[in-house]
């Protein structure tokens, strides 16, 4: 690859135990008619012709599991693994660590695609729009309109108010981002003592990281999350390409 051209990196979030769907493996390892949720997703990227290059973030023992998952997929367009932390979060920030350290001496036009890899329906049209907007807009942040009225509660039990539906959007991933603009968002991050966080979006809105272009979604790029979750994938993994 000319190095001069900017890349569009996905880096994959793969780091969760996952522990509320399987007490054997972590859910994006889970193995679902023989192939692996993680492969699902690093398809979806490696098939995408503007892709250029994909990152995985997991634990170290999973490093070989993902690597041979990589070959078994012939996921030309693997670069390696990076290590996962103890939250979320601080696998987000050692991910964009370990980009930072391999591209940025590159092309400072390089933007990544943060996906959690546990998301393996997303489709060709989430990545380009992802792209599309991230470049011409600055950042781009999936998201979906919700069709649905919203409760509001702080027990779960009883509920005495409501959002409007047409307020709400529900934040998918990815959440896409030029690398120099990584860098700066972790690093007003630590300015602020921050130190744990729900997702690179949230992040963005504590820290006042505004404006966030908004990529249109879609509702089959759910979370895999409950026991449920993987019986709907499992439905539609045949369906979707």
């Amino acid at each position: 690859m000319n190095q001069t051209e900017p890349h569009n990196i996905a880096l994959l979030l793969a780091g969760g135990l996952g522990s509320r769907l399987s007490d054997k493996c972590p859910k994006q390892f889970i193995e679902i008619d023989g192939e692996s949720v993680l492969l699902h997703t690093m398809r979806a990227f490696q098939q995408h012709p503007d892709v250029t290059d994909i990152h995985v973030v997991c634990l170290p023992r999973w490093q070989e599991y993902v690597e041979g998952q990589a070959r078994r997929g012939t996921i030309t367009k693997f670069r390696g693994t990076l290590p996962a932390g103890q939250t979320a979060y601080q696998s987000i920030c050692h991910g964009i660590e370990g980009l930072l350290q391999t591209y940025l001496e590159q092309n400072e036009k390089d933007i990544v695609l943060v996906h959690d890899a546990v998301r393996p329906l997303i489709s060709y049209e989430i990545i380009s729009r992802n792209i599309q907007v991230c470049r011409t807009q600055g950042n781009a942040i999936t998201g979906l309109w919700s069709n649905e009225a919203y409760l509001c509660t702080t027990d779960g039990r009883e509920s005495g108010n409501y959002i409007q539906r047409e307020h709400l959007m529900r934040a998918q991933t990815p959440h896409t981002f030029p690398l120099t603009e990584l860098r700066r968002i972790l690093a007003i991050a630590r300015e602020q003592g921050i130190e744990e966080h729900q997702s690179l979006f949230t992040l963005c809105n504590e820290i006042h990281y505004h404006p966030l272009h908004i990529a249109q979604g879609d509702i089959l790029n759910f979370k895999l999350t409950d026991p449920g979750d993987i019986k709907i994938y499992q439905a539609l993994k045949g369906l979707v390409i």
